[in-house]
């Protein structure tokens, strides 16, 4: 027989909190603090795992494709799996970031199937949940890997040569993971079947906080992209070596850095930031004979974006000419402004009408679907304004107004029978 605690344990574990609850010490960082889920991790993999078998309890059907994309169906008897309203995130993160880029996409969908079974009616079109490997790029360094792939907006052979920071290519990892590596790509046949995307993801700024509101609308996705600065020099020996004789590209890498925030501040709007920065070999005393940065380059007109990184690449060869060392290039993601399409906008503004209408700065796999199907976009409200770092956070009314707002949006979109 069962208990009130067991009554209302049950009860709370559909809620956003009480899933969010049950993977709250998955892939914990006790260094950095946080979050760290790199993709096809064991904490990633387990994230998976958690998602299947709360998809299953739901009753939904699942599968995961060629791409490692994981899909969870609510077809509702009819069979034909086309034209589908889905949503869903990643449950991926950066190294130490917080609890709720993704996980409370993939939470929130979960929760809003809840929402309409309690409401008692029959979806005429089939409802989806997707999750998205690979959507940070911490671990192979490219954002939203699995929906690039899935829509061709990258290249299999490139995909596949990608390599983590201990060597492994994507290629063997995929394996390891149970994907073939050989078919993973474009997959017409799965797109086909998504009539319209629209993925909830909590706020990555203040636009809420300032506007006391839980949740919002997108509306465009800021253009930005990822590239490798390479500064190559002369490795020798710390204790042996003057200082007049060295051609250390540290010093050139640290004169790079003052040259990104000084060429995003010649354009209101632009924001350019060195996340990583890896010498190499890495020893404390040894002068390193190359440094590694990773650039990121931001802002809502693409051809601002282009502006940005080429000034920084001309003031870093000029850095780096100064301490005698050379300097090389290399884009590694691109991905456009994306307005999100008007039509489904426009209707979600019918179905929440209390929603303002927000961009952000941040990429989302919707942004790469957009490119071939109707997307969308909820914000849920992050009190701190702060993503990327332990410090994120939503409170359990406005995750839970986020999760009713998405199964509005779902009802409304998918009809009922």
């Amino acid at each position: 027989m069962t208990t009130d605690a067991q009554t209302r344990t049950t009860a709370a574990s559909g809620t956003v909190a009480g899933l969010m609850a049950q993977i709250a010490d998955t892939g914990r960082d006790a260094a950095r603090g946080g979050y760290s889920r790199p993709v096809y991790s064991t904490a990633e993999q387990e994230l998976r795992e958690w998602f299947l078998d709360q998809a299953r309890q739901r009753s939904l059907d699942t599968e995961t494709d060629r791409n490692g994309v994981l899909w969870a169906w609510w077809d509702a008897g009819h069979g034909a799996r086309q034209d589908a309203v889905v949503t869903g995130s990643h449950l991926d993160s950066v190294p130490g970031g917080g609890a709720f880029d993704g996980p409370l996409g993939v939470a929130s969908a979960l929760a809003a199937v809840d929402h309409l079974r309690h409401r008692g009616r029959t979806p005429r079109r089939p409802i989806a949940l997707a999750v998205f490997p690979e959507e940070e790029g911490s671990r192979f360094g490219v954002a939203c890997l699995g929906s690039r792939l899935l829509t061709g907006a990258i290249d299999p052979d490139r995909a596949r040569s990608l390599r983590d920071p201990d060597g492994n290519t994507f290629a063997d990892v995929a394996a390891a993971a149970g994907l073939d590596p050989r078919f993973v790509g474009p997959d017409p046949e799965a797109l086909a079947r998504i009539g319209a995307f629209v993925e909830l993801h909590v706020e990555q700024g203040r636009g809420l906080i300032d506007l006391d509101r839980p949740v919002a609308a997108g509306s465009s996705i800021l253009g930005h992209g990822r590239w490798r600065l390479t500064v190559t020099g002369q490795g020798n020996h710390a204790g042996t070596t003057l200082m007049e004789d060295r051609r250390d590209p540290v010093l050139a890498a640290a004169s790079i850095v003052h040259v990104v925030r000084d060429a995003a501040l010649r354009h209101p709007g632009a924001r350019a930031t060195v996340g990583r920065m890896v010498p190499v070999p890495g020893g404390t005393n040894v002068i390193a004979s190359s440094v590694n940065l990773w650039l990121d380059v931001r802002h809502p007109d693409d051809a601002v974006t282009a502006a940005v990184v080429e000034r920084i690449h001309a003031e870093a060869i000029r850095a780096a000419a100064a301490e005698g060392c050379t300097v090389r290039l290399c884009e590694e993601s691109l991905s456009p402004t994306v307005h999100f399409d008007p039509a489904l906008r426009s209707r979600i503004g019918e179905l929440l009408p209390a929603a303002p209408v927000l961009d952000t700065g941040a990429g989302h796999d919707a942004g790469v679907l957009a490119a071939g199907l109707p997307t969308a976009m909820l914000f849920v409200r992050n009190p701190t304004g702060v993503s990327h770092s332990p410090e994120e956070h939503v409170e359990d009314d406005d995750a839970e107004a986020g999760a009713l707002a998405l199964a509005d949006v779902l009802e409304g979109l998918a009809g009922w029978e």
